[in-house]
């Protein structure tokens, strides 16, 4: 996922109003203290529509508002949460059975065909989801969509796809639904605890397939927490404790979800008191964190990826050589230590140390820092004699842009300038739109822990979060051959194979792996940041007297 994914890219990642009187219901909370909340900052989401939810600060918030079929233990396994059970024989069609009881907030009982009509319309291709590749393993996924006659953008309309309703999803009775794929897939109960795989209430369509319109600035869940009004655009989200959640009970009553533009003014709140977690760490207050925050600055891992993505649709970034020579006239150690000083670490690999089938220096000759190569092959392939560097100002981003412009005019001779784009939504709507943005600062926070997390969505040419236009047909083959092994071992071995194209390709460019670098207010305790850069809501909660 972008973080913000790409990401969640990610993400990034990677928005959502409510309907009709009838569906505020389900357990109010009136009676408990409103002020017993705590205050989050994010970013801006750009979008609160599960399926349509690619980048992290969305997927935060609506962590809190919906409750998934799967969770990961320490191992990283998958283990049920609003799943009974979830079985298969062959890797190829799966059972999964609901826990009875569960309601959604408007007090609708949660049943398979919530899962089955969520998912639907997100495989749908005219709706546009950017989650839409996570269900593209479902039988019967070619059929929703369609592409222009002419292969290319253009006035010429797509014809409506063959079928409006995926073949793999059947209903067995109200808990229980069967996922049969395309073909057999080791590690697809992991796949599922994925956000794009929540429910949504009948609320949430005004017809079949149809989105209810305002339904995404206030999302009905299933989770612990509801929405209190609606989504503040550019403000504020803020949920409450829903009475009647089966699952584990979280320890506050509520939380804002407050919303900066600007990350140094989010850390002036958490040093003040106004905000109770800020997930990130601005780089410019690093040096002083530990001496405003004390013990309340924690460090915990987590499995970002920081990269710069080429757009390959721009003919300057077509030629490989370019792309690699960019890349080897960057001083990964030399950032890090300055700019981040060593909060994160050089990226060498196109996959997170966290996962299985992780291996330093995959990437090989072309991260590794060498001007003089670099010079010699950007000459010789003809590269640009500007380079653009497009990022998020709502993220910490320009001090480390600004940096690594400097490397590239003194590698390369060439004139390097960082572009900031108000919000990481705004920055993706332009990629998205193929404007001429240069390179592209991306993120990326795992969606499951597995390696082909890590590969499908970003390099697949139809990958949700491939935004830079990457395409080949041997990394698409071994991905998809991964995905069929019959064993992870097996998989593995594809999907490094996989990576070892990337290497050679380069359409991204490597820079670091994160960790979370977090702090707290002295409202709070229990407070932690897991491998996908959320905090444990669950976890969370008031400290006596505070």
């Amino acid at each position: 996922m972008l973080g913000k994914r790409p990401w969640k890219m990610a993400a990034g990642a990677a928005a959502i109003a409510l309907l009709a009187a009838g569906c505020t219901g389900g357990g109010s909370d009136d009676s408990e203290d409103s002020a017993d909340s705590v205050v989050i900052g994010i970013v801006e989401p750009q979008h609160l529509v599960p399926s349509n939810t690619t980048e992290t600060a969305g997927s935060q918030v609506l962590a809190s508002l919906y409750y998934p079929l799967v969770t990961f233990d320490a191992k990283k396994q998958p283990v049920e949460t609003a799943a009974e059970s979830i079985t298969s024989d062959d890797n190829k069609v799966w059972t999964v059975k609901l826990k009875p009881g569960f309601t959604f907030h408007n007090g609708e009982p949660v049943t398979a065909d919530n899962y089955i009509d969520a998912w639907n319309y997100g495989a749908y291709a005219p709706n546009g989801q950017g989650g839409s590749y996570f269900y593209s393993r479902i039988d019967g996924f070619v059929d929703l969509q369609a592409k222009d006659p002419d292969g290319e953008e253009g006035p010429q309309k797509a014809p409506a796809p063959k079928a409006k309703t995926l073949t793999g999803l059947k209903k067995v009775d109200d808990t229980t639904f069967t996922v049969t794929l395309s073909a057999p897939f080791a590690g697809w109960k992991a796949v599922m605890g994925y956000n794009s795989f929540y429910p949504l209430p009948k609320a949430a369509f005004s017809a079949p397939g149809v989105l209810a319109e305002g339904f995404e600035d206030a999302p009905v869940g299933n989770g612990p927490f509801k929405m209190k009004g609606k989504w503040e655009h550019d403000s504020e989200i803020k949920v409450e404790r829903y009475a009647d959640f089966k699952g584990t009970a979280p320890k506050v009553n509520g939380i804002t979800w407050k919303i900066y533009q600007d990350q140094q003014a989010q850390y002036a709140d958490l040093v003040a008191g106004n905000v109770d977690v800020q997930t990130q760490i601005p780089l410019e207050s690093l040096a002083s964190a530990s001496g405003d925050l004390g013990d309340r600055l924690q460090r915990s891992p987590n499995s970002s990826f920081q990269f710069v993505g080429f757009p390959t649709f721009l003919k300057e970034f077509q030629n490989r050589d370019v792309r690699r020579a960019i890349s080897m006239a960057i001083d990964r150690e030399e950032m890090t230590k300055q700019i981040f000083l060593d909060s994160e670490t050089p990226a060498t690999s196109f996959v997170s140390p966290v996962v299985t089938g992780y291996r330093p220096n995959s990437c090989g000759e072309f991260c590794v820092h060498d001007p003089a190569k670099a010079k010699q092959l950007y000459t010789k392939a003809g590269g640009p004699s500007e380079i653009r560097i497009t990022y998020n100002t709502d993220g910490p981003h320009k001090a480390w842009v600004d940096a690594m412009c400097n490397q590239l005019k003194a590698a390369l001779g060439v004139n390097c300038i960082g572009v900031g784009e108000p919000k990481f939504s705004d920055m993706l709507t332009k990629v998205k739109a193929r404007e001429p943005v240069g390179l592209i600062r991306l993120a990326w926070v795992m969606d499951y822990p597995l390696m082909e997390s890590y590969l499908g969505p970003l390099y697949s040419t139809t990958g949700s979060s491939n935004y830079y236009g990457y395409s080949s047909t041997a990394f698409d083959n071994l991905l998809a051959q991964g995905s069929a092994a019959r064993t992870p071992q097996e998989a593995i071995k594809k999907w490094q194979q996989a990576e070892d194209i990337l290497a050679d390709d380069m359409p991204v460019i490597p820079l670091r792996f994160g960790q979370n670098v977090y702090g707290f207010s002295d409202r709070v305790a229990n407070v932690s940041v897991d491998l996908f850069r959320k905090v444990d809501i669950y976890k969370i909660e008031l400290v006596a007297g505070k």
